[in-house]
């Protein structure tokens, strides 16, 4: 039997995966080009300046950094598509298609994180444009991911809208402050996985990719350990025998 709440798992799903965007914006804002690999907003003003001033560096990291968001977003769009059709099991905190999307991002991940070892943890040239390229891809698939967590008021990778949506419920008299405990649990997240990586940048570099990896692994235990009664995303579930 089952005795923690869901919405109370999805919170801490939502905490574990805003501490990985967090750790991954720093590490690719430190040494991946001065650009954000999940906040697309702050990439394309980041765009508009160097527009502006004429950079091509910044603009052609800007435009890597979006480029790689976006296809991230497809690719997860594709394969949640590809698993849902092969799937009707929705019992869990998270449905099969979803944690098939978040396997696609561990696999991007480990990429990152060889790539970024490889690297010297100071990658340059084309293998900075690779490196960055590949971490916003993992961005975007989280985001696409967490369309379908049904994670109510908050996402993991841009998190304006949380925080309007927190200060509006509290200063709204005589309302309760919905959802509350996640807004605020997810700006924590962020602003600890940023810290965290910032000192690892100047500590530790080579560690840095192990924040976002060891983020996503912490929500696929989570997701599927002990108390949610489901198969593994990579077990078909067999059709009971016929009596």
């Amino acid at each position: 039997m089952n005795t923690r709440p869901k919405e109370q798992t999805l919170t801490l799903i939502a905490i574990a995966l805003t501490f990985g965007s967090g750790a991954a914006d720093v590490a690719s804002f430190t040494r991946l080009g001065g650009v954000f690999t999940s906040v697309m907003t702050g990439n394309i003003v980041l765009w508009g300046l160097a527009v502006a001033r004429g950079s091509l560096t910044l603009a052609s990291h800007t435009a890597v950094a979006v480029g790689g968001y976006v296809a991230g977003v497809a690719v997860g769009t594709w394969v949640a598509h590809g698993a849902r059709a092969d799937s009707s099991d929705t019992e869990g905190v998270l449905p099969p298609h979803v944690l098939w999307v978040l396997l696609t991002e561990l696999t991007l991940l480990a990429g990152f994180a060889a790539g970024w070892e490889v690297s010297g943890a100071s990658p340059a040239g084309w293998a900075q444009f690779c490196l960055l390229a590949t971490l916003a891809a993992a961005m975007g698939v989280q985001s696409s991911a967490v369309n379908d967590m049904g994670l109510a008021q908050v996402s993991t990778t841009y998190l304006t809208g949380t925080l309007t949506g927190l200060v509006s419920s509290l200063v709204r008299p005589g309302q309760d402050t919905p959802y509350g405990i996640r807004r605020i649990g997810v700006l924590i997240g962020l602003a600890a996985g940023a810290l965290l990586s910032g000192m690892f940048v100047a500590v530790a570099a080579d560690g840095v990719p192990a924040l976002p990896l060891a983020a996503l692994v912490t929500t696929l235990v989570v997701a599927t350990g002990p108390g949610w009664r489901r198969p593994r995303p990579w077990v078909r579930a067999q059709a009971p025998e016929e009596a």
